[in-house]
């Protein structure tokens, strides 16, 4: 797609998304992240603002922000976002360590919550992943940011029902790092 192309089809999804009330835009996501950072909580971002971190460019528009959290920092996270206006949203997929919370703006956090296991793994509703998922340095604006790598990133986007903003982003990541595109986006 041209260049125009891409910025009208972008432009019309913002609409959209600023419309309906539930957008995490590139201000949004830099506060969102200064929560946690200004009171010394290690974060790292997946999903699609993990993607366009890595990417270095917002190339989609965002209705949520997706962030993990160490367990031990978990409680004091929660009582930040509490404060700063968000409330959590039960969904169907929502369990003890994996909610979201919405604030009177709009703005979503679809946090995931993790503990480190004495290897460095890290471990996340029971599963255990490598502790190089973590590896990720990206860029929202001029924040540099944690998150995870990108080929894990295109790994986590495997055996579920995609929709458009996966395609997009896992084509974008495959082509950026050289990455060949699974299967199932071709």
């Amino acid at each position: 797609i041209g260049c125009w192309l891409k910025n009208v089809v972008y432009c019309s999804y913002k609409f959209e998304f600023e419309r309906r009330g539930c957008m995490v835009n590139e201000k949004d996501a830099i506060e969102i992240i200064l929560y946690a950072e200004e009171s010394e909580i290690a974060i790292w971002l997946d999903g699609g603002w993990g993607v366009d971190a890595l990417l270095g460019e917002e190339t989609r528009v965002h209705n949520d922000i997706d962030l993990f959290v160490e367990k031990s920092n978990s409680k004091k996270f929660l009582e930040i976002i509490k404060e700063k206006g968000f409330s959590e949203v039960i969904e169907a997929y929502t369990t003890t360590d994996h909610t979201v919370w919405k604030d009177a703006k709009g703005r979503i956090i679809d946090l995931h919550i993790f503990e480190f296991d004495e290897q460095g793994y890290l471990v996340f509703e029971g599963e255990a992943y490598p502790p190089e998922v973590f590896s990720g340095i990206g860029k929202i604006g001029d924040k540099v940011v944690k998150c995870i790598d990108a080929k894990n990133q295109v790994l986590f986007h495997l055996g579920y029902e995609y929709d458009e903003n996966d395609v997009h982003d896992v084509r974008l990541l495959c082509e950026r790092f050289n990455i060949p595109i699974p299967n199932e986006y071709k």
